[in-house]
């Protein structure tokens, strides 16, 4: 497990099946996990979700996220425009791994409708473990902002 034990978690409609699973999981690995919902699937507006958990890390009040929507990619979008956020949206431990090594991400956006809860728990724990390795890396990274 990473030094960090701070998640924080939310998703859409598509995603809260999968995000329970997720957050099960991370409790049982000792991580205190800030489940910010939705807790039914009735169709909500995944920025408004997005946008809460990207505050929680743009405020430190966590240390990483994960996000789910159908696609991934809405709430990444969403999280992406608070400027401490770096959300990678991965469908397989390769590219979960490679958004901590390289781009120092720090919020996993997962397809919910495109991945099983297996793949889904799999890279989430790549996703912690995994260590950005810096270097070179870390000059691109200092890069992302906006200016």
């Amino acid at each position: 497990m990473s030094e960090s034990k701070n998640i924080v978690i939310a998703s859409d409609h598509a995603g809260v099946v999968m995000k329970k699973v997720i957050v099960d999981m991370l409790k049982e690995q000792g991580y205190e996990v800030n489940d910010l919902g939705p807790f039914n699937e009735d169709s909500v507006d995944y920025p408004d979700y997005a946008h809460s958990l990207a505050e929680q890390i743009q405020n430190g009040k966590a240390d990483f996220g994960i996000l789910m929507c159908g696609s991934g990619n809405g709430v990444a979008m969403t999280a992406n425009k608070h400027s401490k956020v770096r959300a990678a949206v991965s469908w397989n431990d390769e590219l979960a791994a490679l958004a901590r090594q390289h781009n120092n991400a720090n919020v996993l956006s997962l397809p919910a409708r495109f991945i099983d809860t297996h793949a889904a728990k799999k890279m989430v724990s790549v996703f912690l473990t995994t260590e950005f390795e810096g270097g070179r890396h870390e000059k691109r990274v200092n890069k992302i902002g906006a200016k």
